[in-house]
Protein backbone atom coordinates (compact mmCIF):
# COMPACT_ATOMS: atom_id res chain seq x y z
CA UNK A 1 0.00 0.00 0.00
CA UNK A 2 1.11 3.36 -0.82
CA UNK A 3 0.44 6.73 0.92
CA UNK A 4 -2.19 7.66 -1.55
CA UNK A 5 -3.44 3.93 -2.27
CA UNK A 6 -7.05 3.21 -1.08
CA UNK A 7 -7.56 0.42 1.30
CA UNK A 8 -9.34 -1.20 -1.73
CA UNK A 9 -10.70 0.30 -5.12
CA UNK A 10 -14.11 -0.99 -3.97
CA UNK A 11 -14.59 0.99 -0.90
CA UNK A 12 -13.87 4.12 -2.74
CA UNK A 13 -16.47 2.98 -5.30
CA UNK A 14 -18.76 2.28 -2.92
CA UNK A 15 -18.67 6.58 -1.72
CA UNK A 16 -19.16 8.28 -5.24
CA UNK A 17 -17.71 12.05 -4.73
CA UNK A 18 -21.26 14.62 -5.67
CA UNK A 19 -19.65 16.71 -7.86
CA UNK A 20 -19.30 20.73 -6.40
CA UNK A 21 -19.71 19.38 -3.04
CA UNK A 22 -17.36 20.64 -0.31
CA UNK A 23 -16.27 18.52 2.25
CA UNK A 24 -17.04 19.39 5.85
CA UNK A 25 -13.75 19.21 7.93
CA UNK A 26 -15.33 20.36 11.35
CA UNK A 27 -15.28 16.86 12.86
CA UNK A 28 -11.75 16.15 11.77
CA UNK A 29 -10.21 16.36 15.45
CA UNK A 30 -12.90 13.93 16.50
CA UNK A 31 -11.99 11.18 13.81
CA UNK A 32 -8.28 11.48 14.73
CA UNK A 33 -8.53 11.67 18.08
CA UNK A 34 -10.62 8.49 17.71
CA UNK A 35 -8.26 7.06 15.01
CA UNK A 36 -5.49 7.39 17.73
CA UNK A 37 -7.57 5.54 20.31
CA UNK A 38 -8.07 2.04 17.81
CA UNK A 39 -4.53 2.39 17.13
CA UNK A 40 -3.28 2.53 20.27
CA UNK A 41 -6.14 -0.55 21.30
CA UNK A 42 -5.65 -2.67 18.48
CA UNK A 43 -1.83 -1.50 16.68
CA UNK A 44 -1.65 -0.65 13.25
CA UNK A 45 -2.51 -4.09 11.79
CA UNK A 46 -5.26 -4.96 13.42
CA UNK A 47 -6.91 -1.30 13.05
CA UNK A 48 -9.19 -0.63 10.52
CA UNK A 49 -10.68 2.52 8.76
CA UNK A 50 -14.20 0.95 9.41
CA UNK A 51 -13.26 0.99 13.17
CA UNK A 52 -12.57 4.43 13.66
CA UNK A 53 -15.60 5.10 11.90
CA UNK A 54 -17.39 3.48 14.70
CA UNK A 55 -15.45 4.71 17.12
CA UNK A 56 -16.46 8.88 16.16
CA UNK A 57 -19.85 8.34 15.02
CA UNK A 58 -19.53 9.02 12.05
CA UNK A 59 -19.96 8.05 8.39
CA UNK A 60 -17.91 5.58 6.50
CA UNK A 61 -18.17 7.94 3.60
CA UNK A 62 -16.75 11.20 5.02
CA UNK A 63 -13.55 9.00 6.38
CA UNK A 64 -13.06 7.41 2.91
CA UNK A 65 -13.13 10.75 0.61
CA UNK A 66 -10.72 12.26 3.04
CA UNK A 67 -8.24 9.28 3.80
CA UNK A 68 -8.13 7.00 0.79
CA UNK A 69 -5.83 4.73 2.89
CA UNK A 70 -5.48 3.58 7.00
CA UNK A 71 -1.62 5.05 6.85
CA UNK A 72 -2.82 8.28 5.69
CA UNK A 73 -5.29 8.34 8.25
CA UNK A 74 -2.60 7.26 10.63
CA UNK A 75 0.09 10.02 9.77
CA UNK A 76 -2.60 13.06 10.43
CA UNK A 77 -3.31 12.02 13.46
CA UNK A 78 -0.26 11.48 14.81
CA UNK A 79 1.16 14.76 13.32
CA UNK A 80 -2.16 16.40 15.10
CA UNK A 81 -1.24 14.73 18.43
CA UNK A 82 2.22 16.47 17.94
CA UNK A 83 1.07 19.91 16.73
CA UNK A 84 3.01 22.57 17.69
CA UNK A 85 2.90 26.31 16.83
CA UNK A 86 5.74 27.77 14.24
CA UNK A 87 4.41 31.43 15.03
CA UNK A 88 8.26 32.98 16.86
CA UNK A 89 5.48 35.39 18.98
CA UNK A 90 3.82 31.89 20.52
CA UNK A 91 7.27 30.21 21.72
CA UNK A 92 8.18 30.94 24.98
CA UNK A 93 10.41 34.19 25.04
CA UNK A 94 12.31 33.71 28.88
CA UNK A 95 15.54 35.34 27.95
CA UNK A 96 17.91 32.30 27.41
CA UNK A 97 17.77 29.13 25.77
CA UNK A 98 17.49 26.54 28.30
CA UNK A 99 14.76 28.50 29.98
CA UNK A 100 12.68 28.46 26.30
CA UNK A 101 13.35 24.88 25.59
CA UNK A 102 12.27 24.67 30.02
CA UNK A 103 9.27 26.48 28.91
CA UNK A 104 8.40 23.88 26.13
CA UNK A 105 8.05 21.12 28.30
CA UNK A 106 4.33 20.37 28.75
CA UNK A 107 3.22 17.78 31.38
CA UNK A 108 1.67 14.51 31.00
CA UNK A 109 0.51 11.63 33.17
CA UNK A 110 1.67 8.54 33.10
CA UNK A 111 -1.29 7.16 30.93
CA UNK A 112 -0.77 9.77 28.76
CA UNK A 113 2.77 8.41 28.47
CA UNK A 114 1.70 5.00 28.08
CA UNK A 115 -0.77 5.71 25.38
CA UNK A 116 1.33 7.58 23.78
CA UNK A 117 4.19 4.65 23.71
CA UNK A 118 1.62 2.57 22.17
CA UNK A 119 0.74 4.40 19.20
CA UNK A 120 4.04 5.38 18.29
CA UNK A 121 4.36 1.34 18.61
CA UNK A 122 1.77 1.59 15.92
CA UNK A 123 3.33 3.83 13.81
CA UNK A 124 6.44 1.85 13.66
CA UNK A 125 4.81 -1.28 12.57
CA UNK A 126 2.90 1.00 10.01
CA UNK A 127 6.73 2.32 8.60
CA UNK A 128 8.21 -1.08 8.81
CA UNK A 129 5.21 -2.56 6.43
CA UNK A 130 5.54 0.42 4.01
CA UNK A 131 9.47 2.09 4.44
CA UNK A 132 7.69 4.81 1.42
CA UNK A 133 5.92 6.47 4.56
CA UNK A 134 8.79 7.21 6.25
CA UNK A 135 9.43 10.04 4.88
CA UNK A 136 5.97 11.13 5.20
CA UNK A 137 6.09 10.03 9.12
CA UNK A 138 9.41 12.69 9.40
CA UNK A 139 7.46 15.27 7.82
CA UNK A 140 4.62 14.98 10.08
CA UNK A 141 5.87 14.52 13.33
CA UNK A 142 9.60 14.69 13.83
CA UNK A 143 10.29 18.12 11.82
CA UNK A 144 8.01 19.78 13.71
CA UNK A 145 9.65 19.72 17.00
CA UNK A 146 12.74 20.42 15.16
CA UNK A 147 11.83 23.23 13.94
CA UNK A 148 10.68 24.55 16.74
CA UNK A 149 14.37 23.80 18.36
CA UNK A 150 15.88 25.55 15.38
CA UNK A 151 13.77 28.78 15.83
CA UNK A 152 14.80 28.94 19.52
CA UNK A 153 18.59 28.12 18.77
CA UNK A 154 18.39 30.94 16.03
CA UNK A 155 17.05 33.42 18.66
CA UNK A 156 19.78 32.88 21.12
CA UNK A 157 22.55 33.57 18.20
CA UNK A 158 20.68 36.89 17.96
CA UNK A 159 20.71 37.62 21.29
CA UNK A 160 25.12 36.56 21.26
CA UNK A 161 23.94 33.95 23.93
CA UNK A 162 25.66 30.92 21.61
CA UNK A 163 27.54 31.16 18.70
CA UNK A 164 26.70 31.67 14.70
CA UNK A 165 29.37 28.69 14.24
CA UNK A 166 27.11 25.99 16.03
CA UNK A 167 25.64 23.25 14.37
CA UNK A 168 21.48 23.93 14.96
CA UNK A 169 20.42 21.59 12.04
CA UNK A 170 22.29 18.80 13.81
CA UNK A 171 21.35 19.80 17.48
CA UNK A 172 18.01 20.62 16.63
CA UNK A 173 17.28 17.17 16.17
CA UNK A 174 18.41 15.81 19.47
CA UNK A 175 15.89 16.08 21.11
CA UNK A 176 12.63 14.90 18.95
CA UNK A 177 15.06 11.84 17.87
CA UNK A 178 16.29 10.66 21.50
CA UNK A 179 12.36 10.91 22.24
CA UNK A 180 11.60 9.18 19.37
CA UNK A 181 14.12 6.29 20.26
CA UNK A 182 13.30 6.17 23.66
CA UNK A 183 9.61 5.83 22.96
CA UNK A 184 9.62 3.13 20.35
CA UNK A 185 13.15 0.88 20.78
CA UNK A 186 13.66 1.62 25.05
CA UNK A 187 9.71 1.65 25.36
CA UNK A 188 10.29 4.30 28.38
CA UNK A 189 7.93 7.38 28.64
CA UNK A 190 9.17 10.68 27.51
CA UNK A 191 8.47 12.44 30.78
CA UNK A 192 9.90 16.06 32.05
CA UNK A 193 13.20 14.44 34.37
CA UNK A 194 14.04 12.64 30.59
CA UNK A 195 13.80 16.00 28.93
CA UNK A 196 15.35 17.80 30.86
CA UNK A 197 18.39 16.03 31.33
CA UNK A 198 18.80 15.77 27.93
CA UNK A 199 18.73 19.99 27.45
CA UNK A 200 20.93 20.28 30.39
CA UNK A 201 23.56 17.10 29.27
CA UNK A 202 23.32 17.14 25.82
CA UNK A 203 21.80 19.68 23.79
CA UNK A 204 23.24 23.03 26.02
CA UNK A 205 26.74 21.81 26.12
CA UNK A 206 26.69 21.05 22.06
CA UNK A 207 26.06 24.36 21.38
CA UNK A 208 28.85 25.41 23.87
CA UNK A 209 26.49 26.11 26.90
CA UNK A 210 27.87 25.31 30.38
CA UNK A 211 26.32 22.82 32.66
CA UNK A 212 23.42 24.03 34.97
CA UNK A 213 23.14 23.59 38.36
CA UNK A 214 20.33 20.95 39.10
CA UNK A 215 17.42 21.91 40.89
CA UNK A 216 13.62 21.26 40.35
CA UNK A 217 11.87 23.08 37.42
CA UNK A 218 7.94 24.47 37.53
CA UNK A 219 5.98 22.76 35.94
CA UNK A 220 4.47 24.41 32.25
CA UNK A 221 1.03 25.05 33.33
Amino acid sequence: MTLLEPETSEQLAEFPVRPGRKRDHTRDPEILDAALAVLAETGYDGMTIDMVAARAKAGKATLYRRWPSKAELVIDAVACMKKVDLDPAALPDTGTLRGDMIAMIKPHSIEDSERKMQIMAGLMSMISRAPELADAANTAIIEPRAAVNRLLMRRAVARGEISADCDIETVAMISPSMATYRTLVLKKPVDRDFLVSLIDGVILPALGLGAKPAHVEPAAS
